[in-house]
């Protein structure tokens, strides 16, 4: 494990990245100390699967149809602010 101070890693940035990759590097800045850790990224974010169409999504309707739906009472909502 090395441990770098922040500007140190700022500095040599590329370096310790490669480190990284071959084991442990922590970053120190004041009186935190970060773990800088590879892994690849399908392992830290695994793909997630589609979902199937359920009944919700059968339900669902388009903004169309939705403003179709909805267009008296947007008047209706105007006309009594008046």
């Amino acid at each position: 494990m090395t441990l770098v101070s922040s500007k140190e890693f700022i500095s040599n940035e590329d370096k310790y990245f490669d480190l990284a990759l071959n084991g442990g590097v922590c970053i120190q800045r004041g009186d935190f100390v970060f773990h800088l850790v590879s892994a690849p990224f399908e392992e830290q974010f695994p793909p997630q699967p589609f979902l199937e169409p359920d009944d919700d999504l059968r339900r669902a309707i388009t903004a169309e149809e939705l403003l179709k739906r909805i267009h008296k009472d947007i008047h209706r909502k105007f006309a009594s602010r008046k």
